[in-house]
């Protein structure tokens, strides 16, 4: 049976001009009370199309930070599907790998203290990654989507998504963004995250 907190009420779409493309924008309400977004582009069905699965950071997405690379994640991401004319970035809100903004930037500053992404995260009483991917399975489902290309250098969201019915025939590397001060976060998501970087 369905997960209550799966459920989701779509509320809103329009149109959604970038400098990449003109996209779909679809709000979804979850059971929380959180709204999240399908950005889509072109029609879905058909070959399995180019997916992303993106989790909110308003630090990288928005403020332009430099400590991640979300916001070039995210920005390549709709570059390569507006390059392909078809795909879908779904956005999800669970900032900060699920630990919330507040949190996220006490980790910041345990990080400018020395300690690394997945050490901050510890010391505040947090897994390393507490995002989950239920919400994102839900969203597939509604598009209509199972077998897909995913954007990713996870392999945690790759099993997730796998184990819960998604057929994933290619996973598309997503690598942008890496400079000096946010070298050694990504360096941590390699060693003891197990994402799939390029070696450098």
């Amino acid at each position: 049976m369905k997960s209550p907190q799966y459920v989701l009420e779509r509320i809103a779409e329009s149109k959604l001009p970038t400098p990449f493309a003109e996209f779909r924008i679809t709000v979804f309400r979850a059971a929380d009370g959180k709204e999240h977004v399908v950005i889509a582009l072109g029609e879905l069905s058909g070959p399995p199309p180019l997916i992303r699965v993106h989790s909110e950071c308003l630090t990288g997405d928005a403020l332009f930070s430099l400590r991640c690379d979300c916001g070039a994640q995210l920005k390549t991401a709709l570059q390569k599907i507006a390059e392909e004319g078809r795909g879908a970035v779904l956005y999800l809100r669970q900032e900060g790998r699920g630990i919330g903004l507040g949190n996220k930037i006490r980790a910041y500053e345990l990080q400018d203290r020395g300690a690394d992404t997945v050490e901050a995260n510890h010391q505040l009483g947090f897994p390393a990654d507490a995002r989950e991917y239920g919400l994102a399975v839900e969203l597939l489902r509604r598009l209509d989507l199972c077998h897909i290309r995913l954007m990713t250098n996870n392999p945690r969201k790759l099993d997730a998504l796998r184990r819960d019915g998604v057929e994933i025939v290619e996973r598309v590397p997503l690598e942008s963004g890496r400079n000096p001060y946010n070298e050694r976060y990504l360096d941590a998501k390699a060693a003891k995250l197990g994402h799939l970087f390029t070696p450098h």
